[in-house]
């Protein structure tokens, strides 16, 4: 159990297998970018802003993942998630932890490597600033097939995110995608996921729920557009690796 700090911890999801790499003898987030594992880069961006305690969802290839964990930095705690039933259980695995933590969560992707700390601490401020439960990053894509879509009301607030396989047609023409990057009211996450269900196309507990559940509850949901679409991009394919650490090399040259 971790109490509150002067600044905001982290849970990075890195379970996944990453099935679309092709090789499942090795856990996605250990494919490297710039010479370096991607979950490196996502811990060195939440230790630059300052987020303690750091807590990493393992499960595929998870002792591989542990170990390279424990050789960059010792005080990286990390959770198993198995089996591997959604986002939302996956950030369920780290309240054993967090039970008493009283401040902020970010919650980060393992596989976006080119993440900015400057990103971070805008999501941060927004948040801050406009008392929110959730503050959710998001960006708008030419082709969002595969992604959350935020869905806003007519005032501009957002609605909720629709996972791409439970969105209607109308839902699916959204271009503004869920880039899986938040910051939470530690208190009000955890209490939100255990009303999520299970009732999706994947039979999944989606941490994307807890936005209706929010909603429904009155609690206020805030959210920024990235005008770095790359920034957030994650990777799930070889392809997309190649194009990652392309940019990567363009960035830091």
């Amino acid at each position: 159990m971790v109490k509150q700090t002067n600044n905001f911890a982290a849970i990075i999801m890195a379970a996944g297998q990453g099935k679309r790499m092709n090789n499942p003898d090795k856990a996605k987030v250990l494919y490297e970018v710039g010479n370096k594992p991607m979950i490196g880069h996502v811990v060195e961006l939440a230790k630059s802003a300052s987020a303690a305690p750091i807590v990493v969802i393992i499960g595929h290839q998870r002792e591989t993942v542990r170990e390279y964990l424990s050789n960059i930095d010792g005080d990286v705690i990390t959770r198993v998630q198995d089996p591997q039933q959604g986002t939302g259980h996956a950030v369920m695995q780290a309240e054993e932890v967090l039970k008493e933590y009283q401040g902020d969560i970010i919650v980060l992707s393992g596989d976006v490597p080119l993440l900015q700390k400057s990103t971070i601490d805008e999501l941060l401020e927004v948040h801050r600033e406009t008392n929110a439960s959730v503050t959710v990053l998001t960006a708008e894509f030419d082709d969002p097939t595969g992604y959350g879509r935020v869905v806003r009301r007519a005032d501009g607030s957002v609605e909720k995110i629709v996972e791409h396989r439970d969105a209607t047609e109308d839902e699916k023409r959204i271009r503004e995608i869920n880039s899986g990057i938040y910051v939470f009211i530690a208190q009000d996450l955890f209490r939100a996921l255990k009303k999520v269900q299970t009732d999706n196309a994947q039979s999944e507990y989606y941490l994307t729920d807890v936005f209706a559940i929010f909603r429904n509850d009155g609690k206020r949901i805030s959210a920024i557009v990235s005008e770095d679409t790359e920034e957030i991009s994650g990777v799930n394919t070889i392809d997309q690796l190649e194009q990652i650490n392309k940019r990567y090399l363009e960035r830091t040259s």
